[in-house]
């Protein structure tokens, strides 16, 4: 990032010697260098931003939190600074202060369009996108063809279920800036292509335009498959997505040995003080978890219609409290590090920071869902910080969890996702840490079948309410009459209805399929 016109220029040359050193990832040199500039100008918020970024790169997650609060109490308005600062407010999950930090730059009409679009990223990664939509709305209204609001804009209004808005959007910002890879892909998913209407062709062309980035080839080549899959070309379909995970793979860390050794850290895990608290009063947190894809969308939609349930979506707070309750910063949800440090841990520590990071968005509810599918990792850390939790394990036939992930294009996660043989490993060791769980947790754990959500929704859902401590609504079962925003994958497959397949979707491609088809059923205990 370019330093901020607002910062001083007296600071300017030792803020240069400082960047250098963070360049060489040297982060303790880089972090005694901006101190210095600290120590000349107190309470600087640009250094303030970048000193918290430098603790998180060095593990230090707490002085990392720390020093993105003091930049917040600077009471910065800078659009560049807030521009860093927010996304680095998000990581802490500190979300009144991020809000505060949006609505005191002033009304909407004020604010420029890239803090706009910023504003509306980080809140809908928040999960909030009714709130998101209010900037990306003004952000149009200053300039109704600019193609990066435009996109922006889709994406949320697909989150929203406005898809005739979204493709409308989407269509002029593909007039406007062809060029720009992202525009075919979000259209490709808004609805069902046919023969006398695609955009295969058009998508052909993009991917043949010279010096395109692996990150273009690979959200073209995922609306290539997307297009040929909805027009039965399976043979073509198959090469495009084969394309398109090569291009995301080639961008990817992905550490499989690694992974191998984290799952096998936590099927060993016990905490210092194994003895369970007694059930706290207050919120009762239900954490769906799974592979993605397994249908945990699903799953909340129809608890979103229980009247004592709110419905909050896939949520980063519980990674986060762990992460302040051991003091380390990693990437991923967690890694071997925090595993190890976990194990003379107060865990309680981050139960009550977990409830106290989601209470803003309770109002009056008892019971809340977080639906964050990669949470079956933390369930040993969840049974121990959250002795009131109720956790539901969506269980989904393997070959079509993982060919839902192989065709979905994720952001940096999953990294494991886009190749046959890494995806059954990591599914394999999936299901047996999963059993882990339901051994080393007796009775803790739900499995709840999403075939059986699709046959019977009823009777699995009355299984549900029961485990969770709740009466059954019937409410539940009308899913039509939900009109929450659903940021996931899932956004436009769960408002078009259930779908019940005579075929699976893999079928087609199974041929192709090898390192999936004989992989181990995750548990399904009733």
């Amino acid at each position: 990032m370019t330093t901020p016109a607002c910062v001083p220029a007296v600071l300017r040359p030792m803020l240069a010697r400082a960047e250098a050193l963070a360049a060489r990832q040297d982060w303790s040199g880089a972090i005694a260098a901006y101190e210095r500039v600290l120590a000349k100008v107190p309470l600087e918020p640009y250094t303030l931003v970048q000193l918290s970024y430098m603790h998180s790169l060095r593990g230090n997650y707490r002085r990392a939190e720390d020093f993105a609060l003091a930049a917040v109490r600077t009471g910065t308005k800078d659009e560049k600074i807030l521009a860093e600062l927010l996304p680095r407010l998000r990581t802490f999950n500190k979300v009144p202060e991020l809000l505060a930090c949006i609505e005191r730059v002033g009304p909407l009409a004020s604010m420029p369009i890239p803090l706009l679009i910023a504003a509306g990223a980080q809140l809908s990664y928040l999960n909030l996108p009714e709130r998101a939509i209010a900037y990306l709305d003004e952000a149009r209204r200053a300039d109704p063809d600019y193609p990066t609001t435009l996109l922006a804009r889709t994406q949320i209004l697909t989150y929203l279920g406005r898809f005739d808005d979204a493709e409308h959007d989407v269509e002029r910002a593909i007039r406007r800036a062809p060029e720009i890879a992202q525009g075919y892909w979000l259209r490709s998913g808004l609805r069902r292509q046919t023969a006398e209407r695609n955009h295969v062709d058009a998508i052909r062309r993009e991917l043949a335009r010279p010096g395109r980035p692996a990150e273009d080839i690979a959200l073209l080549s995922f609306a290539l498959h997307k297009e040929l899959d909805d027009l039965q070309r399976y043979d073509e379909a198959w090469l495009a997505l084969m394309q398109g995970c090569r291009a995301r793979r080639s961008r990817l860390t992905y550490d499989a040995r690694g992974m191998k050794h984290l799952f096998d850290a936590l099927s060993t895990f016990e905490p210092a003080d194994a003895s369970y608290d007694d059930v706290t009063v207050g919120p009762v947190p239900i954490f769906i978890v799974g592979m993605h894809r397994s249908g945990t969308t699903l799953l909340e939609q129809m608890l979103a219609g229980h009247p004592e349930v709110a419905a909050l979506g896939e949520l980063y707070d519980f990674t986060s409290a762990m992460r302040y309750t051991i003091d380390h910063h990693c990437k991923g949800v967690m890694d071997a590090t925090l595993v190890a440090r976990a194990r003379s841990a107060d865990l309680s520590v981050a139960g009550k920071r977990y409830l106290e990071g989601v209470n803003w968005r309770l109002g009056s509810s008892r019971y809340f869902t977080d639906k964050l599918p990669s949470n079956f990792l933390n369930i040993g850390f969840i049974a121990h910080s959250l002795p009131q939790a109720k956790i539901l394990h969506m269980v989904r036939d393997p070959v079509e969890t993982c060919f839902s992930n192989l065709r979905e294009l994720f952001s940096d996660a999953n990294p494991y996702s886009y190749d046959l043989s890494e995806l059954a490993d990591y599914y394999t060791w999936y299901v047996r840490l999963m059993k882990h769980w339901h051994s080393r947790f007796p009775g803790r754990i739900l499995d709840v079948q999403y075939a059986r959500l699709l046959t019977d929704p009823e009777s699995e859902l009355r299984r549900v309410t029961e485990f969770c401590g709740l009466p059954f609504d019937p409410a539940m079962l009308e899913l039509g009459s939900r009109h929450r925003g659903v940021v996931t994958a899932s956004a436009v497959q769960v408002r078009n209805g259930v779908q019940l397949r005579d075929v699976p979707k893999w079928a087609p491609y199974q041929r192709w399929l090898g390192p999936l088809l004989n992989l181990p059923a995750a548990p399904a205990q009733s």
